[in-house]
């Protein structure tokens, strides 16, 4: 059986095996073993053959050799031919015009025509292209497709060739491509006829160029949600909107016909519509208006200056009397563009230009409407004005001309506070313009050549918005806010106010946050301090020399402020203080007021909102980049110096609370974790001694008769401990006969066991937790670690010894299985079977049970930020481990002691995500329905809170509990003296779900009892619960009852 019979036999059938005939075939062209003649010549009885199928599968294997063929195989003078043969085959009513096509494709491909032979051959081929396929719409769309592939491809590679055709060409093409529907097809059309329109002279045939593509518009389409082409709606509209928008010969026809488009789906015609088809008419509207924009910015100025009245005259209904804001603001791009256009006419110098018979008639619109500027129609009026103005420098100076000064007249006129802030507002778009023409300080574009026409009205402007913001009555908000952010737009707005001008207003902000009583959100003091930021960013010094003397004045010595209001204070210097030299500034300003407060006040509250008030700048600011990161350190370490030290004194001090002594810490971490390795090696050997001297502090590890405050330091060394890396020295001359790190790790145990002090245990058990993940080796061949034998074999043992259990040893025992789950260490699973075999202890399985909830939640100290080993999918590995034990251990228990294990799986599911969730859920949906009947609330509502998201993402695993679950939740909504009020809102929460997420035939038997037992409900005595209380019966109420007739 010859190749071609071979071919000719698989293809349609086996097309993969075809191809490789066909790959085949060409190999051995490669080789010499088959003649290119050969080749035709054994084709030609297929090629006479009566059937259409034959003759088109025939051509299709020519072109399948063709395309597995190296580039420059074949010789020019066989190029030439083979394109003659596939011209030829053009003509063909049968199927091979596809393949002909592809041939022809690949001949392209193949570099072999020189200039000359190019022009002569694609001139050839899309002559006969053009002669033969007119009829193109009455095949099927693969074949077009690969017809205008070619057409594409003859577009890209021989363009010259292409436009020497002229007339010829540019009709043929428009009426080969009409009537097309299918919408890959119509991609490569608006590409081609795109080329043609801008590259070709179309000033003859601009009419029937403009038909064969608007026919189309607005171009609708919807793909499939499965569909391969990848072809969007958007895509069509792009490429259509190209073609409307390539040449300036297109106008007489686009404008009117755009302008009529957008006039039939005005909103005033939308009643005329079906009900629902709103949507669609509005997304007509839009394409309208973008295609205008588009068009707007291509045409030639000239072009665009006959229809700019007409076009305003159209678009200035779409804004004044706008219904949807998405549509008003493509109106008002429209508008901006035109006014863009305009601004590049050469003829701009002129004293009647075609920009400002333009922007005439617009200005002479809106300064009407804005006669009544409290009315609907004057809030559009003033943002035609302003986006107009930042269409271009001219724009804005003939704007401003028209529109600044009779707003000033209407303004000093108006009565009222309502007729002054829309007036305001107005004014405020027009400073928006200014920032977009000349820019803010910021800016780094060149100041533009023209003066600024604002300037001729600068004192006038400054008056009216500092009266309106300093001098209008204080309940007067929004005109004030208004004012405010006028006054922010005059500052900003490069070299348009003197510096002087604009100390005043920070001094107007400040007055405002510092010495004003609030009224009602507050919105003004928080513009005010946003603005204060805006301004540090450009005026530094002013804010320095300002704001910080003024707020600094404001914070009192002591702590004898009832209403605290010393928090805004500092709140405000906390946002102002990010830029490098002004929390510089911050910094020591705000200790050296720390060291008065102190002085003056042993409380705590004052203190750590100054101390928070650093910590919130600085996790702000890139510390690895700051050159002051040491001054940073040598400041702080010096203040845990003196708490360190004042935890000794006799008199009292806010310095050694437990708010200070952590918010210090959290300081010192967060600089610490970003100093140089050197520099934190000896933050490790400082981390118990804490900076101090031999003879002024001892190390609470050396200390058996430590006081409170003394043991408190604990806290600033967690701290300290966990910004340090991996690779560091561990400080073993603070611990008494520690000679490896694994010693250090049980002395801590052993302070851990004895400490009642909450923060102090905590503080302990972190830096358990640290040494345990940071430092753990796999042996004892790793003296430089800390020995994984040691920890779970000498120490966690003894911690869980039955006879020894404690608190304190349950809860070292979690720290250290968290340290080793955030790992993924191999002994991990040993610490879970242990803590799991406590759950069952009378006396501390309740206990260890609510410590469950430690093993996988994120902790602030034990972090990737401070170094610590954090895998990925820890998480994953912990419950994967444990949730199956559970469930058996639980099947087995005591009924006294299940409660345990719930509770414990309860804690693990808090800090898990659906996905790690989803796997186990036939197993965890028994335990969690039983979790319901506990009376502790936290878990109870956590477990509901799992099942509600269970039943939303997989309703199916929960339907075989539907009875069970229904009849739990309603017993947790009317227990009013046993549950919560949280409890019973998440439970009718819940229920709600039910009848959009499982089938009526499931819940049709008990919609009866749920709805009568919300009844009950619905005169709880918290105001949430009942609304759930309503939702829910209305949810399952409206649910679909079977037709009687079923």
């Amino acid at each position: 059986m010859s190749e071609v019979q071979a071919y000719l036999l698989y293809i349609g059938n086996n097309d993969g095996e075809a191809q490789s005939i066909a790959r085949r075939a060409a190999k051995r062209l490669e080789t010499k073993d088959l003649k290119l003649l050969d080749l035709v010549q054994s084709l030609g009885e297929y090629l006479t053959e009566d059937d259409i199928t034959i003759r088109a599968n025939a051509i299709a294997f020519l072109a399948a050799i063709l395309a597995a063929l190296p580039s420059k195989f074949l010789s020019r003078q066989q190029t030439q031919v083979l394109c003659t043969f596939f011209c030829d085959r053009l003509a063909d009513e049968g199927g091979g015009l596809k393949s002909a096509a592809r041939g022809l494709l690949e001949l392209q491909r193949s570099g072999r025509f020189d200039q000359v032979a190019a022009v002569q051959t694609a001139t050839a081929q899309a002559s006969t292209l053009i002669d033969n396929c007119q009829d193109l719409q009455r095949h099927p769309q693969s074949v077009r497709l690969g017809v205008l592939t070619l057409l594409d491809g003859l577009m890209s590679e021989h363009r010259k060739a292409m436009k020497s055709m002229g007339t010829t060409a540019l009709v043929g093409i428009t009426d080969l491509v009409a009537g097309e529907k299918d919408p890959r097809n119509l991609m490569i059309i608006f590409s081609v006829l795109r080329v043609i329109m801008v590259e070709w002279d179309v000033s003859k045939h601009a009419e029937t160029l403009f038909e064969s593509v608007f026919c189309y518009f607005p171009i609708t389409f919807r793909p499939k949600p499965d569909d391969p082409i990848g072809i969007t709606a958007q895509d069509l509209k792009s490429r259509l909107r190209d073609c409307v928008a390539s040449t300036s010969y297109f106008a007489p026809f686009a404008f009117p016909a755009l302008i009529d488009k957008l006039d039939s789906t005005s909103p005033v015609v939308k009643v005329a519509f079906a009900k629902g088809s709103d949507l669609r008419v509005d997304m007509e509207q839009k394409d309208v208006l973008q295609t205008l924009a588009a068009c707007s910015a291509s045409y030639r100025p000239s072009t665009i200056a006959n229809y700019s009245i007409t076009l305003w005259d159209s678009l200035k209904f779409e804004v004044l009397n706008a219904e949807e804001e998405d549509l008003a603001d493509e109106a008002l791009t429209v508008l901006q563009v035109i006014a863009k256009r305009l601004s590049e006419d050469p003829t701009t110098a002129t004293s009647r230009t075609a920009l400002t018979k333009y922007i005439e008639p617009i200005s002479k619109e809106c300064n009407q409407q804005l006669q009544e500027p409290q009315q609907k129609q004057a809030k559009p009026a003033g943002q035609i004005l302003g986006t107009v103005a930042a269409a271009s420098s001219s724009a804005f100076i003939l704007v401003i001309k028209a529109a600044v000064a009779p707003l000033l007249t209407i303004y000093q006129d108006s009565g009222g506070f309502v007729k002054q802030r829309a007036l305001l507002e107005v004014l405020n778009q027009l400073f928006d313009s200014a920032m977009e023409v000349f820019g803010p300080w910021s800016s780094l574009t060149p100041y533009p050549a023209i003066a600024n026409p604002l300037v001729a009205f600068r004192d006038r402007l400054f008056e009216i918005f500092s009266q309106a913001l300093m001098s209008t009555a204080k309940e007067e908000v929004s005109l004030r806010v208004v004012a405010l952010k006028g006054l922010l737009r005059l500052c900003r707005l490069r070299n348009f106010l003197e510096d002087s001008e604009i100390g005043m207003v920070v001094q107007y902000f400040d007055e405002v946050v510092l010495l004003e009583e609030s009224h009602g959100r507050d919105e003004l003091k928080s513009k005010a301090i946003q603005a204060l930021v805006q301004l540090s960013k450009v005026k530094s010094q002013l804010i320095m020399d300002i704001t910080f003397p003024a707020f600094m004045a404001k914070l009192p010595d002591a702590d004898d402020d009832v209403q605290k209001q010393y928090l805004t204070t500092l709140e405000g210097l906390a946002e102002l203080s990010v830029e490098k030299e002004i929390f510089e500034t911050l910094l020591r300003r705000l200790l050296n007021k720390l060291d008065v407060v102190v002085k003056a006040t042993p409380a705590p509250a004052y203190p750590s909102a100054i101390l928070s008030t650093l910590l919130f700048v600085l996790r702000k600011r890139d510390l690895k980049q700051d050159p002051k990161l040491g001054t940073y350190y040598e400041k702080v370490t010096d203040l845990i110096k003196r708490t360190t030290l004042s935890t000794g004194a006799l008199q009292n001090s806010a310095l050694k609370t437990i708010p200070v002594m952590d918010v210090l810490g959290r300081l010192s971490n967060l600089i610490v974790r970003d100093l140089s390795v050197e520099m934190q090696q000896k933050v490790a050997e400082q981390s118990y001694k804490l900076f101090t001297c031999r003879d002024e502090f001892q190390q609470v590890p050396l200390q058996a008769t430590a006081s409170v405050e003394q043991r408190r330091t604990m806290i600033l060394s967690a701290y300290l401990l966990a910004g340090i890396r991996r690779e560091i020295n561990l400080p073993l001359d603070d611990f008494p006969g520690a000679d490896s790190p694994s010693s250090i790790v049980s002395h801590l145990v052993g302070i851990a066991q004895g400490e009642d002090d909450p923060p102090t245990r905590l503080a302990t058990l972190r830096q358990i937790a640290l040494f345990t993940n940071k430092n753990l080796k796999p042996s004892k061949a790793s003296p430089e670690g800390i020995d994984r034998e040691h920890v779970v074999s000498n120490v966690l043992y003894n911690l869980l010894e039955p006879n020894n259990l404690s608190e304190n040893g349950v809860r070292t025992t979690i720290w250290i299985a968290k340290a080793l789950a955030l790992k993924s260490d191999p002994s991990l699973s040993l610490v879970l079977d242990e803590l799991l075999r406590t759950l069952d202890n009378e006396d501390f399985g309740a206990f260890t049970a609510r410590g469950f909830r430690l093993l996988i939640s994120p902790d602030e100290v034990l972090s990737k930020e401070n170094y610590a080993i954090v895998r990925l999918l820890h998480k994953q590995k912990v419950f994967a481990y444990c949730v199956p034990r559970i469930a058996e251990l639980f099947r087995g228990a005591d009924p006294t002691i299940k409660p345990n294990y719930l509770i414990a799986l309860s804690g693990l599911l808090k800090s898990v995500s659906m996905e790690i969730l989803m796997p186990h859920s036939d197993m965890l949906l028994p335990l969690l329905l039983q979790s319901i009947d506990l009376n502790d609330q936290d878990v109870k509502a956590a477990t509901i809170d799992t099942l509600a998201v269970t039943i939303g993402e997989n309703p199916k695993a929960v339907e075989g509990h539907v009875s069970s679950l229904i009849n739990r939740l309603l017993s947790t909504a009317r227990g009013k003296e046993f549950n919560s009020p949280k409890v019973r809102e998440v439970a009718l929460r819940c229920l709600c779900m039910f009848p959009r997420k499982f089938r009526n035939e499931t819940l049709l038997p008990y919609k009866k009892q749920v709805t009568k037992d919300l009844m009950t409900i619905l005169d709880d005595s918290k105001r949430v619960v009942r609304k759930e209380a309503v939702d829910c019966r209305a949810a399952w109420f409206n649910m679909d009852e079977p037709d009687q007739d079923d």
